[in-house]
């Protein structure tokens, strides 16, 4: 009879660089938006919201902080870049996404825009993925992004946020809503059309 060894575990976690750390510290700042906004939905303590937009912004800093402490220990790998997209997918995409939806955008067309930018987002990082090599010319650092990286959906995030501040959440929402064909859009919600779109376009942002 073969007798396989086991292997230890943890062992993938102690392959992790310093700065795989405050990138998962990113996905978990993203998934806690996530709760925020279920509670949010359960309670209607409107500081759920506030919450799920602060952890947004800390979600920000980690994926800025994880960048610049690979740069400083001289420490990129691929393992590293997969998983900065991964986490940007749930901080940057979903998480803005399911704000979105709680803060009132629950129309059938609100939805399908909400899907569409979270399918921009993942889409943009599979291009800059793939093509990440060829933008840095050789080096370690890309010098220019196509399109608008998805951080950038923190811009959306601070509008729910101030919006929620004011009142201004579901049926209050700002520009009211309007029906089509018997289903409802709020007008807000186009603003996540226009960032999904800036997202998958070949307009170049320099990356400071």
């Amino acid at each position: 009879m073969k007798i396989h060894k086991i292997k230890k575990p943890f062992a993938m976690i102690r392959e992790f660089q310093l700065a795989d750390w405050f990138t998962l510290a990113n996905a978990v700042c993203g998934t806690g938006a996530l709760f925020s906004m279920l509670t949010y939905l359960q309670t209607n303590d409107v500081s759920h919201v506030y919450i799920a937009c602060g952890m947004v912004l800390a979600a920000l800093i980690f994926d800025i902080l994880d960048g610049r402490i690979a740069r400083w220990r001289q420490k990129h790998s691929i393992m590293g870049r997969e998983l900065d997209s991964l986490a940007d997918v749930i901080s940057f995409g979903v998480a803005p996404a399911v704000i979105a939806y709680g803060c009132g955008m629950q129309g059938l067309y609100d939805r399908i825009i909400l899907t569409a930018f979270v399918a921009c987002g993942v889409s943009r990082l599979a291009r800059y993925n793939v093509t990440a090599e060829e933008m840095s010319a050789g080096g370690d650092k890309v010098r220019y992004f196509d399109g608008t990286p998805i951080p950038s959906s923190l811009l959306l995030v601070l509008v729910l946020f101030v919006a929620a501040w004011q009142g201004a959440i579901r049926d209050s929402l700002w520009f009211g809503h309007v029906m089509i064909a018997g289903f409802t859009l709020h007008p807000i919600v186009l603003m996540f059309a226009v960032s999904g779109s800036l997202m998958i376009s070949r307009i170049r942002f320099p990356k400071f």
